[in-house]
């Protein structure tokens, strides 16, 4: 009997044992089905992918647009109100293809940031990552310099601080006088005849001056910050199987964790004239998080830097008098919980810093505030009411006025973002941006317009230009097609809104059901959570496909996602659960949203509830187990952030606190493992390099220690991610046996791919 044969008789067997099973087990068929949705719903939306290219400094610009027929290039003249091809495709193709020395289709041309230069007698494009000119009308091409190619999936190491010493010398503006630190003191040089003078005297092992400096505009002082160093957080990886070698390696990076000393910084002025130290005194900003953001004045009188106080409650503007030393307290920022300084911090200077334009949530929302930028006072509120400020786009100081987005101030769903523009003293408010949606607008370089695109996860984009000026349509630019999405079975996700924990704030979600959905049938649910407090994660804008919750859904489940209480965006009491509290996620809040979920849509069996999640959603998705149990039955966690003193310091102290107190370990998955009581599957990769890996791995151990039942996947070489394929293939297996109820196929019966797809 020949081998080929052999095969075809053992694949016979295979699907032989899966028709008697097939009661019993979810089949290869349905696992296929859920993969093909990716491509079954990739490349089915016309006209949906507005995003302009300016023209240089003018107003003109360019998009490419989806079509049936193949890609086509737009250009748009706002001041003519026209619209019209911007190039011949086929034109370019055949001289691509010279070039090429193949055949390039017209209607797909392999190129990406097509931009026309100001005169519009020539276009810039990236192909096979060189730019290439294209003359206007002969079409000739020229070509320029390689781009550096992306890498991809690697972003480097992040998490170390900067080396304080290793900076180049610093040259003065009048290029007269160069700074450097030498015996880690301040030195400055004399560029044309090499004189060098030391400027300060009191620095040393263990308390330096930083090679980063910032000079003057007159050239005539300078602000060198001295460091008091702080002890390195080493974190170890042993890289088990390498591509390189057999034996495996060892890594190791700084990673600084809640409760790490951190490096202090001290500004101090030196007069270049007179070669005097200009004290400054140090005691005004102590248990630094961070200082930075200098910005000297214009007539080099005085300097400002901001202070960010350890536990992240006081926030400050400091002013320094570059000639006496004297710092004082331009605006000073409290919260008795926290300030989301790495969110909602907004700073503009105004006239070389005589007003200032800041954020604050000091009104239970984050709103825009005039200070005068001498006094420190408050001039006017210039945004106020129950919304959120989201950022500011641009501020024009001729005119005074401010465009930002924003979101909550409309009537529907809060996190709809909007534009707005507003005077400095607060009046003239007006919405630039109309259509129901979630909005995104990209302005032509003089700000006189605007295109404007709007989506919901429900309806498709909408793209029209807009003056700024008012906010009025100059003309329609593309409103996508869905229908061929449509015909494919395709079905939008649907917005669902219940009462929070309070009975009164409305929590939001969305819910998305298999394909072959039957109302007559009970399916079982599962929430994507992802519940970090620096931002919101619900989808507000139009996707056709939204990756593992689509494919999760085709396999018999019900998926839902909510933004529930101690997340962004919303009031700043609605963000203050997390506080010192992050075990919450909002849990109090999903679970009522489920349940009213469940009452208007009996086919949600709330019986049967699974959740999972990465980084802080795989904090979420085992907390849920630990702390909801009588709720969430089955959980899959990706590369969790288990215990907050394990993680990065930012993220975790902005919301835990400082100093490390017991709230820490109250959130903490590990040290309340042996609550466990239903299905859990972590998984972990080796080189994560977001989350310390061990921080899944002391999870496993309390488990283990628990005497606890639970499932484990550790992927080697892996950094921080859901799991890759694999895991994805362990996830879905894993809610198929614990929520259905069901095997999922037996796998090891093949042997590649290619002979799943045979059955």
């Amino acid at each position: 009997m020949n081998k080929s044969l052999s095969r075809v008789i053992a694949l016979s067997f295979i699907m032989l044992l899966i028709s008697v099973s097939i009661v019993s087990q979810v089949s290869v068929a349905d696992y296929k089905r859920a993969d093909s949705l990716a491509e079954k719903f990739r490349d089915r939306m016309w006209y949906g992918n507005v995003s302009p290219s300016w023209a240089g400094e003018t107003n003109v610009f360019t998009y490419e647009n989806q079509t049936p027929s193949g890609t086509e290039y737009i250009i748009v003249d706002p001041a003519k109100k026209s619209k019209k091809e911007a190039f011949s495709t086929k034109k370019l193709a055949r001289e691509m293809s010279e070039i090429a020395d193949t055949i390039i289709e017209p209607s797909n041309l392999p190129v990406r940031m097509v931009t026309f230069n100001e005169d519009l007698k020539s276009f810039t494009f990236i192909w096979n990552e060189v730019e290439w000119t294209c003359k206007l009308p002969s079409y000739k091409l020229e070509s320029g310099e390689r781009q550096r190619d992306r890498q991809r999936g690697s972003r480097g190491w992040v998490w170390g601080s900067r080396d304080k010493l290793s900076n180049d010398p610093v040259a003065s503006p009048d290029n007269k006088w160069e700074a450097y630190i030498e015996d880690y003191n301040l030195h400055i040089r004399d560029k044309k005849t090499g004189e060098e003078f030391r400027l300060s005297h009191d620095g040393g092992i263990g308390s330096y001056y930083s090679s980063y400096m910032e000079w003057s505009p007159d050239s005539k002082k300078i602000m060198a910050y001295r460091v008091k160093p702080a002890e390195k957080h080493i974190i170890h990886y042993i890289e088990s199987s390498p591509d390189d070698q057999i034996q495996p390696k060892h890594h190791s990076y700084e990673y600084t964790k809640p409760g790490d000393a951190l490096p202090q910084h001290y500004p101090q002025i030196f007069d270049i004239i007179s070669k005097k130290h200009i004290k400054v005194n140090e005691s005004i900003i102590p248990n630094q998080y961070s200082v930075g953001r200098y910005r000297w004045s214009g007539d080099s009188k005085s300097l400002t830097y901001e202070y960010n106080q350890r536990g992240h409650q006081v926030y400050r503007l400091i002013n320094i008098n570059s000639e006496t030393g004297e710092q004082k307290i331009i605006i000073n920022e409290e919260a008795e919980t926290f300030i989301d300084y790495s969110g909602k911090r907004y700073r503009y200077d105004v006239d070389d810093g005589k007003e200032i334009i800041w954020a604050s949530e000091r009104d239970g929302w984050n709103h825009l505030y005039l200070y005068d930028g001498v006094s420190g006072r408050v001039k006017n509120q210039i945004t106020k009411g129950e919304w959120v400020v989201r950022d500011v786009e641009y501020v024009d100081t001729l005119n005074r006025q401010i465009i930002f987005m924003a979101s909550g101030k409309e009537e529907g769903d809060p996190y709809f973002i909007h534009y707005y523009t507003v005077n400095f003293d607060g009046s003239g408010m007006r919405r630039l941006t109309e259509g129901h949606g979630n909005h995104k607008a990209r302005f032509s370089p003089d700000k006189k317009y605007f295109v404007d695109t709007w989506s919901t996860v429900e309806s498709p984009p909408v793209a029209v230009l807009r003056k700024t000026l008012t906010g009025a349509e100059v003309m329609k630019l593309e409103e996508a097609d869905i229908s061929e999405l449509e015909a494919s079975g395709w079905k939008a996700p649907e917005v669902f809104v219940a009462k929070g924990r309070d009975n009164e704030t409305d929590i939001w979600g969305i819910i998305i059901r298999p394909l072959d959905f039957d109302p007559s049938k009970k399916y079982p649910v599962i929430e994507y959570i992802y519940a970090g407090p620096h931002n919101s994660f619900v989808p507000k804008s139009f996707r056709p496909y939204l990756g593992n919750m689509h494919s999760l859904a085709e396999l018999g489940f019900i998926l839902v996602q909510i933004d529930g209480m101690g997340t962004s965006n919303r009031s700043k009491a609605f963000h203050d659960v997390c506080c010192k509290n992050i075990k919450d996620a909002g849990f109090p809040d999903r679970i009522l949203w489920i349940k009213a979920a469940a009452e208007k849509y009996p086919e949600m069996d709330i019986s049967r509830v699974g959740i999972y999640g990465t980084s802080a959603g795989g904090q979420n998705s085992t907390g849920a187990l630990l702390f909801h149990p009588e709720f969430y039955k089955v959980g899959v966690s990706s590369c969790g952030c288990h215990d907050n003193r394990m993680d990065k310091i930012w993220w975790n102290e902005q919301w835990m606190g400082w100093p490390v107190g017991p709230e820490y370990a109250e959130s903490s998955n590990v040290e309340n493992a042996h609550r466990l009581e239903g299905k859990l599957l972590l998984i972990n990769g080796e080189m994560d390099d977001n989350v310390d890996p061990a921080s899944t791995v002391q999870v496993v151990d309390a488990l283990i220690k628990a005497n606890k039942d639970f499932d484990y996947l550790f992927v080697p070489g892996m950094k921080h991610s859901s799991g890759g394929d694999y895991g994805e293939h362990k996830r879905r297996d894993f809610f198929v046996k614990h929520l259905l109820g069901l095997d999922p196929p037996e796998w090891n019966l093949f042997e590649n791919e290619e002979e799943r797809d045979q059955i």
